[in-house]
């Protein structure tokens, strides 16, 4: 009778250990490619760039960090944010969501932590996410991804005391194409996944986008993002094929063909590197008829990635700073950043 009871008690737990593994939750996925950080791209640049350092990640105390935020599941896969605020007792701060590079197939949002906590210096909560790379999942994924963590911020306004009428989107590289994109289609459910599940807007009152494309069509984007000679390129992989094959997807990713009375503010931040950003001068172009408000602030003799490093970090947040309270209406004292 013992021996019974022992086995039915060990059946027991190792039925148990296999449901909670089965319960577990992914948050990250296995990809042995992702080298997009500060650290490869300084060992890229500090030669012709030597006197660059990588961006202080350091929190200081004017900033509360909580990271490890799912902010989305799909499944047993789950997507997280970490969240950089001002440690103010003002209520209402602006919010912006912060989308990393890397080609579409790599990076991680830590690359954004130093822009994050210069803007939750300046009143603002920042949040850097997250988001499905080509590896794991194609276009339009990563839009869904981005879309679904505004939506996250905004349900959550009241919890951190974000103002949900005052949300931005940024990125660097793909990442600003990506937050070129998900501020152009708000509204639209082809690009938003969540629209008819949930009563909260993934709308964005403002884009900053720092050097990302803004059309993948034009002859000069697709000299670059479709060299016959490469066998994938980081868009071609994204789009799941070359321009002729996907053109239809090539043209739908483009920020530029979305322009309307609606189009929320845009800050295009570039770098010395025209071909990254190639695109802003023609949506620009589309914008200007509805007056729409836009800025377009090049950062001199800089690398493509400036936004990782020192010299550049501080002065990039001071000028989206800038150019985001401008379009809230936000008033500093003479003595805040």
């Amino acid at each position: 009778m013992v021996y019974v009871v022992n086995v039915f008690r060990l059946v027991f737990v190792v039925l148990l250990v296999v449901a909670l593994v089965g319960c577990q939750t992914i948050t990250q996925f296995d990809d042995s490619t992702n080298t997009y950080t500060p650290e490869t791209t300084y060992q890229k640049l500090i030669g012709e760039y030597p006197f660059i350092h990588i961006a202080n990640h350091a929190v200081p105390a004017s900033v509360r960090e909580i990271k490890n935020i799912t902010y989305v599941r799909y499944g047993k896969r789950a997507l997280q944010l970490d969240l950089y605020l001002p440690n103010i007792a003002t209520q209402q701060k602006p919010g912006i969501v912060f989308v990393h590079g890397g080609g579409w197939r790599a990076g991680f949002r830590t690359n954004f932590t130093p822009m994050a906590i210069g803007l939750a210096e300046r009143g603002y909560v920042a949040a850097t996410i997250s988001y499905r790379l080509s590896p794991e999942a194609q276009y339009p994924a990563a839009v869904h991804d981005v879309k679904a963590a505004i939506r996250w911020l905004r349900k959550n306004a009241k919890k951190y005391g974000v103002n949900p009428e005052q949300i931005a989107v940024s990125g660097g590289s793909a990442g600003g194409q990506i937050a070129n994109l998900v501020g152009v289609t708000n509204g639209l459910e082809k690009f938003d996944q969540q629209t008819k599940s949930s009563r909260v807007s993934s709308e964005v009152q403002a884009i900053v986008n720092i050097d990302g494309l803004s059309d993948f069509t034009s002859e000069a984007a697709r000299f670059h993002e479709d060299d016959p000679r490469k066998n994938q390129s980081a868009a071609g992989t994204w789009f799941g094929g070359r321009y002729a094959e996907k053109t239809a997807l090539w043209h739908e990713a483009s920020p530029l063909f979305y322009v309307n009375k609606t189009t929320p503010p845009v800050l295009f931040l570039i770098s010395a590197q025209e071909r990254f950003s190639l695109g802003h001068k023609e949506m620009i172009e589309k914008m200007k008829p509805f007056g729409i408000p836009y800025q377009v602030t090049k950062i001199p003799d800089s690398p493509h990635s400036f936004w990782l490093f020192d010299p550049w970090l501080q002065s990039s947040v001071d000028i989206v700073a800038k150019f985001l309270d401008q379009q809230f209406k936000i008033t500093r004292s003479d003595n805040a950043h």
